[in-house]
């Protein structure tokens, strides 16, 4: 794995500049990547096939925690950035801290918003962004399987 494919969000603006004038599409994926389970290799799968280059933006330690309860997040933001760097159809990189990916949308304009199958193109919750910015939005990854939280309940179950 290299941090190469890990950059900040203002430093990634202008590298993706330069892969537009190369004629490269870029797709946008999002989320907590806390403990990567099959949905999540097929979204990233999914999301790569809609573009050329797949920017992954990774809640921040903080913002999982405001999402998903205190006693998120399971691996560090430095272990899932590593994680999720480390695989081949991930191209870049990048963490936020807020709630939703509307910043990262404004500040990168990704030609395409890749969401997962628990979303429809009328429930993204960006769309509005989306839009204003003249990209669009994917439903990715196929049916949707086990999220993180479900496995954390089954391994908690399963201890007992």
């Amino acid at each position: 794995m290299s941090l190469t494919k890990f950059y900040p969000l203002e430093k990634l603006a202008p590298v993706l500049v330069e892969q537009r004038k190369k004629n490269k599409k870029v797709a946008l994926a999002n989320g907590g990547f806390d403990l990567v389970h099959i949905g999540h290799i097929r979204y990233l799968k999914g999301a790569k096939e809609t573009a050329d280059i797949l920017v992954v933006a990774l809640n921040s330690d903080r913002s999982l925690k405001k999402l998903k309860g205190a006693h998120r997040a399971i691996l560090d933001e430095n272990s899932r950035i590593r994680i999720i760097a480390a695989f081949e159809c991930v191209d870049y990189v990048t963490i936020f801290d807020e709630q939703t990916v509307d910043r990262v949308l404004l500040t990168l304009k990704p030609d395409v918003h890749c969401k997962g199958s628990d979303y429809t193109v009328d429930t993204v919750p960006e769309r509005e962004t989306v839009k204003s910015y003249g990209g669009s939005i994917a439903i990715v990854g196929g049916d949707k399987v086990r999220s993180t939280s479900h496995i954390i309940t089954h391994i908690k179950n399963s201890a007992h």
